[in-house]
């Protein structure tokens, strides 16, 4: 068990690992052209390999909660940090796509325990208002993997090629396990008796919950804006309008900074009425969005697509921020089960619903973005407007 003295510093650690899934998934975005290229395949196989990650990622949080709440949190984190590092240096040597895609779903399922486990390990150690800063926190933090990665990504593509993305995966991966293994330690101060029957019940009682229920779709929602973008975004800047891979890693890392601003100001806005900010941050998307295909009468270039891209990821940030926050603490005698439905529907949402909608709309340029935001834009006041019902009558 984790001494009072190790605390603080094992949660700055845990903060730190947190990202490690954001880099998982962003890092190599602006090299999808040229692994493409590389590997003799088409955009949306090389795509598969982002979609493939998410989906094991989604569906391992799925029962993962269950067995960290049972076997305990640190020497499984341990475990999933040394195969990540190894699946890493396997997809960086490869040609083979279909090894990539094995790869790629033990990325997932490696990446899932970790970050299982570290949500988990707020749940563990705080209670009350410090346990819900920090939770508010955790998805600031998180969303610095995907302002960080591509950014390096670019210029690892740039100078070096697509390969060096996964060595440094390899190598950070390596580096949090050297640093776990001195400063971290086990959190989880009662273990459960792994029991399919009771973790069932316990899955169902989440479920049923209707706030909880409505609060995972519109997580995943949010995140889809995001991940459309992640999907195509550089197959828009280099082949529509003809930047290099570092303007592409510039363009996520401008984005990213857009989804950190909407965790800061829901952050900032933790105490007011829920549903009237949701409401009105909802409007204001739509508003911009709708900005966004009314200037396409006026042309089109990478500077408005950005800069209408940045409001519009901000506005998803803030919603994903305020129901990750609200979902993560309704439930903290079973913190690790929580957090893993979580993360596990979400991602299980946002990996066939972004997929789906590049394959129907191909964001090959603004106007297919601006629709596929549009889309997601309607689906969520739907959800919003099943939850204010759903208010209503209670």
């Amino acid at each position: 068990m984790i001494s009072a003295n190790r605390r603080r510093f094992a949660t700055y650690l845990a903060l730190a690992v947190i990202p490690l899934s954001g880099f998982a998934t962003d890092i190599y975005i602006p090299s999808l052209p040229q692994m493409g290229t590389d590997l003799k395949v088409s955009s949306l196989q090389v795509q598969m390999t982002l979609s493939i990650f998410l989906i094991s990622y989604g569906v391992s949080q799925l029962f993962i909660g269950a067995i960290l709440d049972s076997f305990g949190r640190y020497r499984l984190g341990l475990l999933s940090l040394a195969l990540f590092a190894a699946a890493s240096v396997v997809i960086a040597t490869t040609t083979n796509i279909h090894i990539i895609y094995i790869m790629r779903a033990i990325h997932g399922l490696t990446v899932a325990t970790v970050v299982v486990a570290k949500r988990a390990y707020f749940v563990d150690v705080y209670q009350g208002d410090e346990l819900k800063s920090y939770l508010s926190i955790f998805t600031i933090i998180w969303s610095a993997g995907p302002i960080i990665a591509p950014f390096i990504g670019g210029y690892l593509q740039d100078v070096f090629g697509w390969n060096f993305n996964f060595y440094f995966l390899a190598g950070l991966a390596v580096l949090l396990l050297v640093l776990e293994l001195f400063f971290s330690a086990e959190t989880l101060p009662k273990r459960s008796v792994f029991n399919l029957r009771k973790i069932s019940t316990t899955y169902f009682k989440m479920i049923v919950t209707p706030s909880f229920t409505l609060g995972l779709i519109m997580l995943g929602f949010a995140y889809s804006m995001v991940m459309v973008y992640n999907l195509t975004g550089p197959f828009v800047v280099q082949h529509h309008f003809g930047f290099s891979p570092v303007a592409a890693g510039y363009c996520s890392l401008i984005l990213g900074m857009a989804w950190m601003a909407g965790g800061f100001i829901g952050k900032a806005t933790i105490q007011k009425p829920f549903l009237k900010k949701i409401t009105l941050n909802l409007i204001v998307q739509l508003l911009l969005i709708a900005g966004m295909i009314a200037s396409l009468a006026f042309g089109e270039s990478l500077y408005s697509l950005v800069l209408f891209a940045f409001l519009i990821h901000t506005c998803a940030g803030y919603t994903f921020n305020n129901y990750f926050t609200s979902n993560l603490s309704q439930f903290p005698e079973h913190a690790g089960i929580a957090s893993g439905l979580v993360g596990g529907v979400v991602f299980i949402i946002v990996s066939f619903l972004s997929y789906g909608i590049v394959s129907v709309i191909p964001a090959k340029d603004s106007a297919n973005l601006s629709l596929s935001y549009l889309l997601l834009c309607a689906a969520s006041f739907v959800a919003l407007y099943a939850i204010f019902r759903m208010g209503k009558k209670a």
